[in-house]
């Protein structure tokens, strides 16, 4: 029976810093950053980590009519926010996925993203939801700073629909260490790019790629795309000339996004998907303390299964700066002086979080049987004056879905905000839901009356001193 993924989604933060800023602000002590200011890379908002950009990458992947074939959610990272705290089972509230649903956490190796998925493809795990999510930080004036990036993608597996069929996977263990971070740490160590090509690239994948095609029933020359993330230029093209692939290897997305770790590969996978064509043969690399090599074949059903978003509407819909600060400030490299505006306890009470978590997670209002109000929060009675009816006439509503525009705003600087100014308005939902909410990745061009709204999922406040992030539902500008 033909088993693979049968609807994918991604997502790149809109953020976009210009590298020449970076090479500019630290020409003082490294000019010779100065030949890699070309393009932009992907920055997260203060607001964004791994957990948010795994619930928007998987939006993209699902609508909300199908979350019912979830079965699973994978979500993989070596950035997640919380050690001892599941993930996934953030992720899955906020897609509203059922109680039933289980949730597993992937983490320690760069190929964390890829092999999740091999693992959830070779097992065949109808209804996985197999996410990566990375948000990488680099030291100041590295070069890592230049080439990171950040994002998310999400794949839904089954049996029925399937866009591209899963035909064979390789896999191998090794100690080799091309760079490391320790539990503690905020930063990668790496070892000289030099011999990790040679030692660890060179020598380990091309045994594993081959294994895979003899496992697929595929000769090298049979396949139409190549995948291998990887930091490092070039070394995709080196490795594909190896296995004797003469085809053209798949775009490393670093002009405009950068490497976003354990999540590239799949980020890279979803690009792929939005051209390909059916009966293209693809195999994906994953490398890290070993190698997973997977083989896939694109079915008739890619052309009529493409994303809402995906790689290419995330390219198209980035805020480009060149506040090389602000990068700085919203990853903790600077710390501003706030003034008495910042000296907040954002303590959570956990129980009280629980009693509404559903509501909240999944950001779900009340339809009104009696008059048909739409109202969040849901109240104990009907919020319409001429009707009143009890709350246990109330229907859920999500939110989440439902396309709004801006009633009213205003710009906020006198108010404590880690990306100033606070844009906080009225947003008016197409069901008649009015209600104020945060709008963020305001563009240069500010905000204006009518502009249409998208809710996005992120953090609300942070309790930096017990380390607990509060997660709501905010609105942004729809990209033009």
């Amino acid at each position: 029976m033909t088993f693979g993924i049968t609807r994918y989604g991604a997502y790149v933060p809109r953020l976009r810093l210009q590298r020449a800023a970076i090479t500019a602000a630290n020409a003082w002590m490294a000019p010779g950053l100065k030949s890699q200011g070309k393009g932009t890379r992907a920055f997260c908002n203060w607001d964004e980590d791994a957990i948010t950009m795994a619930v928007e990458a998987a939006r993209d992947c699902l609508p909300r009519s199908a979350r019912a074939e979830v079965r699973g959610v994978w979500l993989a990272s070596t950035t997640l926010p919380y050690a001892d705290y599941q993930n996934g089972a953030v992720v899955a509230a906020a897609l509203g996925l059922a109680s039933g649903v289980n949730t597993l956490d992937l983490a320690g190796s760069q190929r964390a993203g890829i092999a999740g998925l091999a693992q959830a493809l070779s097992g065949s795990h109808d209804g996985a939801l197999v996410i990566a999510s990375e948000r990488p930080k680099a030291k100041p004036a590295s070069t890592q700073e230049l080439g990171y990036g950040a994002g998310a993608a999400a794949f839904l597996l089954g049996h029925e629909n399937v866009l591209a069929r899963f035909l064979g996977h390789a896999g191998s263990t090794s100690q080799f260490a091309d760079h490391l971070r320790d539990a503690e740490s905020d930063y990668d160590y790496f070892w000289e790019e030099r011999w990790v090509r040679e030692e660890g690239y060179a020598k380990l994948i091309p045994q594993v790629v081959k294994s895979a095609l003899a496992n697929a029933g595929v000769a090298v020359t049979d396949i139409a795309h190549f995948i291998l993330p990887s930091p490092f230029k070039g070394a995709a093209d080196a490795i594909a000339k190896r296995v004797g692939f003469a085809g053209a290897v798949a775009d490393n997305l670093g002009e405009w996004c950068g490497h976003a770790g354990s999540a590239h590969g799949l980020l890279m996978l979803a690009d792929v998907l939005e051209r390909a064509t059916p009966g293209e043969k693809i195999v994906l690399i994953g490398f890290g303390q070993g190698v997973d090599a997977l083989v896939l074949e694109a079915t008739d059903e890619i052309l009529a299964r493409r994303p809402n978003g995906g790689v290419e509407a995330a390219k198209s819909g980035g805020i480009i700066t060149d506040s090389y600060m602000r990068m700085l400030s919203f990853y903790g490299e600077v710390k501003p002086e706030w003034g008495m505006r910042g000296e907040k306890n954002d303590k959570a009470s956990l129980s009280a979080q629980n009693r509404v978590a559903d509501r909240l997670a999944g950001f779900v209002a009340g339809t009104c049987r009696a008059c048909g109000t739409v109202q969040f929060p849901r109240l104990a009675y009907c919020v319409n004056p001429a009707c009143n009816a009890p709350a246990a006439q109330f229907d859920d509503h999500p939110l989440t879905e439902e396309s709004a525009a801006v009633l009213t705003y205003t710009a906020d600087w006198l108010s404590y905000y880690p990306a100033p100014p606070l844009y906080v308005g009225f947003a008016q939902f197409e069901s008649g839901a009015r209600l104020m909410m945060e709008m963020v990745d305001v563009g240069p061009d500010g905000l204006d009356v009518g502009v249409k709204l998208r809710t996005v999922f992120r953090i609300k406040e942070r309790d930096r001193q017990r380390g607990y992030n509060r997660y709501f539902w905010k609105a942004t500008p729809v990209a033009s």
